[in-house]
């Protein structure tokens, strides 16, 4: 699922049409780019690559590009993610692309000045 959300365009892995049983996403923001983990209670994190502390989302930034993806840590919560996610993903199911505006007001997408930088 394809969908432009108050702060970034997004690409959801989810099972459905509904985008609150999301697995994965990846959020493009003007500067960088970042892989969310939607479902992350009891999510392990051996590799400790996670940001944040929340219950249901926390991320990883994917400043070094595609590359980041192919580590092992970030391979093993994906697939955690995808294992443990409250609806599976069918594995003999047609897909589908869907595209979405979830928000009605957008902010305008272009690069932050050089006085605010993004959270770490």
């Amino acid at each position: 699922m394809v969908y432009d959300n108050y702060n970034a365009l997004a690409v959801g892995c989810c099972p459905g049409m509904r985008p609150s049983e999301a697995i994965l996403s990846i959020a493009l923001m003007p500067r960088w780019i970042t892989l969310c983990f939607l479902q992350v209670r009891g999510l392990p994190d051996t590799g400790k690559r996670l940001r944040g502390d929340g219950n249901i989302v926390r991320s990883v930034c994917l400043e070094s590009g595609a590359k980041i993806l192919d580590e092992p840590d970030i391979r093993a919560l994906i697939g955690e993610a995808l294992q443990r996610a409250k609806v599976p993903i069918p594995g003999c199911q047609q897909r589908q692309f869907l595209i979405k505006s979830v928000s009605a007001k957008q902010r305008p997408r272009r690069p932050a000045d050089s006085k605010r930088t993004r959270k770490k």
